[in-house]
């Protein structure tokens, strides 16, 4: 922030960027796919300027996409936004529904977790034993490695 600049000083499509961990380009995707809640502002030269108010609606957009939500749904949370106050239920529905499948996704990458944990510890208990020639081969039939298989362990 330079000595002349103020929090509430318009960012630049730059900035915003910086600040939003977005790229140029997916800002103005953004823009150009209606999933701001207002219009950006321009300069008399036609350069976007954004309010904090945009980059903290970018930011609850950045989560949402990251955490999976469909950029259908986030478009339709931007217009019901837009439309402003008397679609609070609705908002809740998309919200509530993505968050179902958030928190199904947390669960299956649980189970992931463990069975990675799981095989980790068992590569370090063999490897402690000195005994990895001991661990499972997939390549390896009747005692014998399949022809034109690879050392994979």
């Amino acid at each position: 922030m330079t000595t002349t600049e103020t929090p509430a000083d318009p960012l630049s499509i730059g900035q915003a960027a910086e600040r939003t961990g977005l790229s140029v380009h997916a800002l103005r995707f953004y823009e150009r796919e209606g999933l701001l809640v207002g219009p950006v502002r321009r300069t008399a030269g036609g350069r976007r300027r954004y309010t904090t108010a945009d980059v903290d609606w970018l930011l609850i957009c950045v989560k949402l996409r990251e955490s999976g939500m469909p950029l259908a749904d986030l478009k339709q949370f931007a217009e019901l936004v837009r439309q402003g106050p008397g679609n609070e239920a609705e908002r809740l529905q998309l919200l509530d529904a993505h968050q179902q499948r958030v928190e199904e996704q947390i669960e299956a990458l649980e189970e992931c977790r463990s069975v990675i944990a799981w095989k980790v510890g068992v590569y370090a208990e063999h490897l402690a034993r000195d005994e990895a020639g001991g661990l499972w081969d997939p390549t390896v039939r009747d005692g014998r490695r399949a022809p034109g298989s690879r050392d994979t362990a």
